[in-house]
């Protein structure tokens, strides 16, 4: 652990390989403390376990909160004088997790005609779908996007983790979905990136990321540039907003494609 933050520079760790590195020693010393309890004797066990104090009282209010009552096994006194009253109660919140839950949405379209006329059948038409006739509904390609996208999470994986729920999904038809989403959604992000241009004043930077290069068995290096606007920490009115730009290279003829249309100042790193 002393040669991530002093190494060499190609040996050193980033921030999630540090990170991915203290969790197994924290889990592992975990699992020693809960050993040391489990095995302690029951006069020398503490009455109430410690709690790690770092998010304690720190479930948001509006969550759905489900109440438990655990009533004792009976509410005769033991003296025999009657039925106990209730003086109080004790209240302790735990925070539950519950799976995502697959669901099918069925869609019913009744028909309708006149008994004494042939004047035809009454029906309401399908609503709109962002695939027509397909499988997925708005709420599972959004989850695949934000899997994919925010959690890193590959659709190869997705699919192995729907095949758990019994749902065969194959990692090409995830693909379509990505894809039919990817075009729906590009006129939102154009008019972000114009709307970001008005700005006064933008950063932009760019990244590193690999990209596979079919053909040669190996990935290529591309670059995702930002354009981002966030001058809340100046008193700005403006909301904050980022756009991501792909391109092969670094070159200043990215950037200017990417910032056609924008006059004020950019700012970079460097």
């Amino acid at each position: 652990m002393h040669h991530a933050p002093y190494g060499k520079k190609s040996e050193k760790l980033n921030g999630d390989d540090r990170q991915l590195a203290f969790e197994d020693l924290e889990v592992a010393l975990a699992e020693v403390e809960e050993k040391k309890s489990e095995q302690a004797p029951s006069s020398d066990k503490p009455k109430r376990k410690k709690v790690a104090k770092r998010n304690r009282g720190n479930l948001p209010e509006g969550l759905p909160r489900i109440e438990q009552a655990i009533e004792p096994d009976s509410l005769e006194c033991p003296c025999g004088c009657g039925v106990m009253h209730r003086i109080g109660e004790d209240r302790n919140e735990r925070l539950d997790i519950v799976p995502a839950q697959l669901r099918v949405m069925v869609t019913v379209r009744p028909k309708y005609a006149c008994r004494t006329c042939t004047d035809g059948v009454t029906q309401a038409p399908t609503p709109p779908w962002l695939i027509e006739g397909g499988l997925p509904t708005g709420g599972a390609i959004a989850h695949v996007l934000v899997s994919k996208y925010a959690d890193h999470l590959p659709l190869y994986r997705q699919s192995q983790i729907l095949a758990r729920s019994g749902i065969d999904i194959h990692r090409s038809t995830l693909v379509d979905w990505v894809g039919v989403a990817a075009f729906h959604l590009r006129p939102i992000v154009d008019r972000l990136a114009e709307h970001l241009k008005t700005s006064t004043k933008l950063f932009m930077d760019e990244t590193k990321a690999p990209v596979l290069d079919p053909g040669r068995g190996r990935t290529k290096t591309g670059y995702l540039w930002a354009l981002a606007r966030d001058d809340r920490a100046w008193g700005g009115d403006d909301p904050p907003g980022v756009v991501y730009f792909y391109a092969p290279g670094r070159h200043g003829a990215h950037a200017e494609t990417f910032l056609a249309g924008f006059n004020g100042i950019l700012q970079i790193d460097g």
